[in-house]
Parts: C-alpha cells; structure tokens; sequence
C-alpha cells in the first residue's frame, strides 16, 4: 500500500485522515505541518516535518504523495505551488469517503476532498484540490474548478459552474445554470439565484452583492 502525508494539521486535516483510513486505498504516515514541532502527536500519528523536508522524507519513508488538509482555497493554494517547487515528484492524491455517492462519468482532477453524504450528479467535472465538504451536493453537468470548495449541506442545481478560488458558505443553495465568478465568497444560508461578479462577496435570501472580495483577503 502506498504511503502518503496529510499537508496541514487542524480540524480540516482530521477529517481527511478518517477518510483515508475508510478509504483503504493509501497508508497514512504522518502529517507535514509547519507550526507544529516534529513528533506531535494528532489522531495517533506524529507530525514529520514541514514542506521544506518533503524531498528529504520523501526518500526516507518512502512517500507517494497526499493531500493539502487546508480549508482556505487561496492558502491551499501557495502551499500546492511551495509542495511542487521544494519535491516536485509529490503525488496528490483524491480522498473519497466510501458513503459519498458519485455518478460513474463524473471527471476528477488531483488533490480533492469529498466527504461523508456528498453527491456528485452525472457528467459533473471537479478540477484539482477542491472541497466538497459533508452532505453537500453538486448536480448533473456542473463543474468546481480549481481551488474551490463548497461548504457542509450546499446544494447546487443542474448546470452550475463555480470559478477558480471560490467558496460557498455552508447551507448556501445555487439555483440551476447559476455561474459563480472567479475568487467569489457566497456566505451560508445564501440563495444564489443569478450570476456573480468575480472578486466579490455575496449574502442573503436571495444573496446580493456586499462588497469587493480582494484575491487572498481572508473569508473571515
């Protein structure tokens, strides 16, 4: 079985390494974090250095690769691009909790995170290193591109598209054909019933615009 490292170690990072246990597709080894000092112990495995070390470990330990445990899409990001500058033979992997449901022809990139209760409808395509978190749903003939992350219980009609960096708050509902812009917060509890701008912030039932969402500007 192959070895793999979760990149990040929160609350986020917690759920995934129960998802790799449940998955029995990889062996979970350990976590990369730099916060954190070598041999912490979370969840029974030890933290084994941070990005930097990943060449290092890499030959060490024999590591295939893993997955960026890293809720925020803009950081996740920075820490994707760091990961393939200092071992750029790292391997990310997609995590996929056996009771999720995910039609046959859905398309996958690398590095994504589907949760417990999620559902992906057919002919859907999710890009790299996005978040499909806990009983969320994404329906037919939508697409995630890169680095966006849709939160617990969204739910999204057919045909929806969601644009690089964006997020959606959780128990947000995106009516059909709706496409989000690029580097767009939607906050929970919104209902999404036309376009968004790209760089902004929307809220409310039915959301509105509140204002500029600047690139990398933290969703809290």
């Amino acid at each position: 079985m192959k070895k793999v490292v979760v990149v990040g170690a929160g609350g986020h990072a917690k759920v995934i390494v129960d998802i790799i246990e449940k998955e029995s597709k990889y062996e979970m080894i350990g976590f990369i974090e730099s916060s954190l000092e070598v041999g912490t112990k979370i969840l029974d495995y030890e933290v084994l250095g941070r990005e930097e070390d990943l060449s290092y470990l890499a030959k060490k330990k024999s590591i295939f690769g893993g997955v960026i445990a890293i809720g925020d899409n803009i950081i996740r990001a920075k820490v994707e691009k760091k990961i393939n500058r200092v071992y750029s033979d790292f391997n990310f992997i997609n995590c996929i909790h056996p009771q999720s449901i995910i039609a046959k022809d859905v398309c996958f990139g690398v590095g994504n995170v589907i949760m417990a209760g999620v559902i992906i409808n057919p002919s859907s395509t999710i890009g790299n290193h996005c978040i499909l978190n806990t009983n969320s749903s994404l329906d037919h003939d939508s697409s995630m591109l890169n680095f966006t992350s849709i939160a617990p219980n969204v739910v999204t009609g057919g045909n929806v598209k969601i644009n690089e960096y964006s997020a959606i708050g959780i128990g947000a509902t995106i009516f059909q054909g709706v496409s989000i812009g690029s580097n767009c917060l939607v906050g929970g509890g919104s209902l999404i019933s036309k376009d968004t701008q790209s760089n902004s912030i929307y809220y409310g039932n039915p959301a509105k615009y509140i204002r500029e969402h600047k690139f990398g500007e933290t969703s809290s």
